[in-house]
């Protein structure tokens, strides 16, 4: 069985920082790109940035970039979310999710994912 299982999340005041994991299991790691979505209350869930776990290819959203970092650790089967400098409009549940097979990321951030994590909510306070 598939399974992606978010942690890490909670809450942070502004300019504070996080990091989420994405423990995944249930099929070959290294076959799949791995994305970072989040859903703030009343928004629709947007891709944030993926990884390809084959050639550690990466993709960030201009609003995250260079304050956010994914990574892999592929002996754990983990994807990580750096997050520095947060910002009150980060706050949202974040999930992470197996991307399309054949489009990899970042095409596959854009696609609907094959399986979602049940996601992890983070504040972050003014």
């Amino acid at each position: 069985e598939v399974q992606l299982v978010e942690s890490g999340g909670g809450l942070v005041q502004a300019g504070g920082s996080l990091r989420l994991s994405c423990a995944a299991s249930g099929f070959t790691f290294d076959d799949y790109a791995i994305g970072w979505f989040r859903q703030a209350p009343g928004k629709e869930r947007k891709g944030i940035s993926c990884i390809s776990s084959s050639d550690g290819n990466t993709y960030y959203v201009d609003y995250v970039k260079g304050r956010f970092t994914i990574s892999s650790d592929n002996a754990k089967n983990t994807v990580y979310l750096q997050m520095n400098s947060l910002k009150p409009e980060d706050t949202a549940v974040y999930y992470c999710a197996v991307l399309p097979r054949g489009r990899g990321c970042p095409r596959g951030l854009v696609s609907p994912p094959y399986y979602w994590g049940q996601g992890t909510q983070v504040t972050v306070s003014s």
